[in-house]
């Protein structure tokens, strides 16, 4: 019996043990489903893991500001404003009213041809790396600004670290820079010269001294790009010669108004004087229309200012508030000026002073305090009064409009003050001394004053020597100088078959 109890409780383990393991046989197949499934959910979640974790190490691509995109758009219209109709009616009120047209016309049509030379290659020649005095070709056409496959833009750098505006926006509003400097010129060589002779003039001086100018003062890597010390040195390097010495132009003294009055005087020598210059009067037909021009560029300026901290900041309100003041100034100046000298001060005089202001405080707008652009513009006023008086007897030069008087003198006049005035201890923001940590301080004035001089100094001899070839070139191929007859009747007839007015 014992033995028969035994056995069977033999059996009952065997078949225990035969179930349990027949049991664990049979779920093997599920678990090992389950986990082949888990690895397989690991497997694809590790590329979307990678590709996560990329994306969190990789830095956002820039995006712009839409306040900042709004009011450099506004900014460049602004600009245009200047030129056309501004400039244009400006100088024509001050022409004789047979020449009107030929100064709208040679205004608005050289606005236009140097648009579209900036781009196609105008650009390229002064915001791309190159060398220290000009740049190369890798924006030509506007090459890489806009990509229609995807539809993106390429980011502009500004003056702030991290702040970006669309590249095409900054080409824009440089472009209008470029047309208004060309559109300067005009005033110069009024009422004598041919017509296809500007032209071919205009597009030899961009591209040879308008371009490289600009590229020399205002081209540089950008604050991004100034990571660490150990890259300060090369990047510096591929900067503009004139940005290298740390030179300030906040809107164009330099590149703009001292560069366009230079090409302006030496154009006034070579043409020569007008017929009947210091034998009749040369009365302007129109002050109405001049002051309506004047007007016009003083609200456009603001654009052309304050635009030119390229964001809607601090930089660009202190700008704007200084081409209010200062240009207040220069017209008060100048109207005090005239009334000591003649007894009487005229709305030529005040117009003409608005206008100094404005160019003298284009290179300090955003770089010296307020105080500073009061007395820089009432120093503007008084000087170019006495630029186109006494200094234009002096020059001898038949520069009809006197860009040399207002443009050049109020140009050099505020790119000297804009050294003395940039300190902050007579309460100018001062200049960024280290842009890798963005910190601010002052230099010398003494100091800041020579670079300022140097960049006056190279402006004045690359335009000189630029414009003195391209008046040559044009002379030889087309002539510079319409036929004595045709300037007695007039431009507007001879040159374009039309007339401004009609009795």
């Amino acid at each position: 019996m014992k033995k028969l109890f035994a056995t069977l409780a033999l059996g009952l383990a065997v078949l225990g043990f035969s179930g349990a393991v027949w049991a664990q046989a049979a779920s093997a197949p599920e678990a090992a489903a389950s986990v082949a499934a888990v690895a397989e959910a690991a497997s694809a979640a590790a590329p979307a893991a990678a590709e996560a974790a990329s994306e969190a190490a990789a830095p956002a691509a820039p995006v712009a500001n839409k306040g900042d995109v709004a009011w450099i758009t506004v900014a460049t219209l602004l600009v245009i404003m200047m030129t056309v109709p501004g400039l244009a009616l400006f100088y024509g009120g001050l022409v004789r009213s047979k020449n009107m047209l030929s100064v709208l016309m040679q205004v608005m049509v050289t606005f236009s041809l140097i648009v579209v030379l900036w781009f196609i290659y105008g650009y390229s020649l002064a915001f791309t790396e190159g060398n220290s005095f000009v740049g190369g070709f890798d924006r030509l056409f506007m090459k890489g600004l806009f990509d229609p496959a995807t539809g993106a833009f390429a980011m502009g750098a500004t003056f702030s670290k991290g702040v970006y505006i669309p590249e095409l926006l900054f080409a824009a509003f440089q472009a209008t820079f470029a047309g208004i400097t060309c559109c300067l010129i005009v005033g110069a060589f009024a009422e004598r010269i041919k017509f296809s002779a500007v032209l071919m003039f205009m597009v030899l001086w961009f591209t040879f001294s308008y371009a490289p100018i600009a590229h020399m003062v205002w081209f540089w890597m950008g604050p991004d790009a100034y990571a660490s010390a150990e890259v300060v040195d090369g990047l510096n390097a591929k900067a503009g010669l004139i940005w290298q010495w740390g030179a300030l132009d906040f809107a164009g003294g330099t590149v703009v108004h001292i560069n366009a009055a230079v090409a302006g005087l030496v154009g006034a020598y070579m043409i020569g004087k007008r017929v009947g210059y210091g034998k009749e009067a040369f009365t302007p037909h129109s002050l109405t229309l001049t002051m309506v021009g004047a007007s016009l560029l003083w609200v456009g300026w603001f654009g052309f200012n304050a635009g030119s901290a390229l964001e809607a900041s601090n930089s660009a309100v202190l700008a704007f508030a200084n081409t209010f003041t200062a240009t207040a100034g220069a017209v008060l100046a100048w109207c005090i000026g005239e009334a000591l000298m003649k007894g009487k001060a005229s709305m030529l005089g005040a117009a003409s002073g608005a206008v100094a202001g404005l160019v003298a405080i284009t290179p300090a707008a955003g770089n010296v305090g307020l105080m500073g652009a009061i007395v820089i513009g009432f120093v503007a006023g008084f000087a170019c009064l006495w630029g186109v008086n006494g200094l234009k007897k002096m020059l001898g030069a038949d520069d009809s409009l006197d860009v040399f008087g207002v443009h050049g003198v109020g140009g050099i006049v505020g790119a000297l003050l804009t050294g003395v005035f940039n300190t902050q201890a007579l309460g100018g923001p001062g200049l960024v001394t280290d842009w890798v940590t963005a910190t601010v301080g002052s230099n010398g004035i003494g100091a800041q004053v020579w670079i300022q001089l140097k960049g006056v100094l190279l402006t004045i001899v690359w335009s000189g020597i630029v414009s003195v070839i391209a008046y040559k070139i044009v002379d030889l191929v087309i002539g510079l100088r319409v036929p004595e007859d045709e300037e007695r009747e007039g431009l507007d007839i001879t040159s374009h078959g039309e007339t401004a007015y009609h009795n």
